[in-house]
């Protein structure tokens, strides 16, 4: 699903030049979970952004599905992520004057998906994710692990292919965050694609790969669970 050559990202200013990403090489098959970790600042959510064409490299090239997406424009990005790509951060991400439903609803108006359709989209979802009771309230009326239900909820409305995870349970208590693992390791055995970032060691050994980066490279592998395709089938 993912491939990146000599993948490469630096940020510059007027008198700073920082290295961020350098020539990453990296694939991800479909149907793997895949853990990202290292120090703070070592590239870890920069690769994920663009991954998730959120960002750009410099130079290299970013595989999507067999076609190379690295110099996409903004538009083309767009239409790509759409349906396509599920994102769950560590913020979560809630727009604060929509409720829950609104929130979950917001990808499937992108989308241009009918009102009806989306009703019962977003109320099978947000019963999937057992936060149904919770459809008219607010994200400040939520606690931190209801919130980032919704958010996964809102990642998945759309059925995407990938599910891009920046430290999905930093903001939670170790209950919340095993509940947000629990749910990420079901969608991965359902099919879904997922490569989150994460500092803990015991949420990366969940993964099939965990990928280690150090100063913008990639430092080391290792295979924690035996990924097997045809659990697809």
């Amino acid at each position: 699903m993912i491939r990146t050559v000599n993948l490469s990202k630096i940020f510059r200013t007027e008198l700073v030049e920082t290295t961020a990403l350098r020539e990453i090489n990296f694939e991800v098959r479909k149907g793997e979970f895949i853990a990202i970790m290292g120090p703070s600042g070592c590239g870890k959510s920069t690769l994920l952004n663009i991954l998730g064409l959120l960002d750009h490299s410099n130079s290299g090239e970013y595989y999507f599905d067999g076609i190379e997406v690295s110099r996409f424009t903004e538009k083309q990005c767009t239409m790509l992520r759409k349906g396509t790509m599920g994102f769950v951060f560590q913020s979560f991400n809630l727009i604060d004057d929509l409720n829950v439903f609104e929130n979950v609803e917001l990808p499937l108006i992108a989308l241009s998906i009918p009102r009806s359709d989306r009703r019962k989209k977003v109320d099978a979802i947000l019963e999937r994710m057992q936060i149904g009771h919770r459809r008219d309230h607010y994200p400040r009326q939520l606690s931190g692990g209801q919130q980032q239900r919704v958010a996964v909820a809102r990642a998945l409305i759309t059925n995407p292919k990938l599910i891009l995870a920046d430290e999905p349970t930093g903001n939670l208590d170790s209950h919340n965050g095993e509940q947000v693992m629990q749910l990420l390791e079901q969608l991965n055995a359902e099919g879904t694609t997922i490569v989150m970032v994460t500092h803990s060691l015991n949420h990366a050994d969940r993964a099939h790969r965990v990928v280690n980066l150090f100063d913008g490279q990639i430092l080391a592998e290792r295979t924690d669970r035996i990924f097997e395709p045809q659990q697809l089938s």
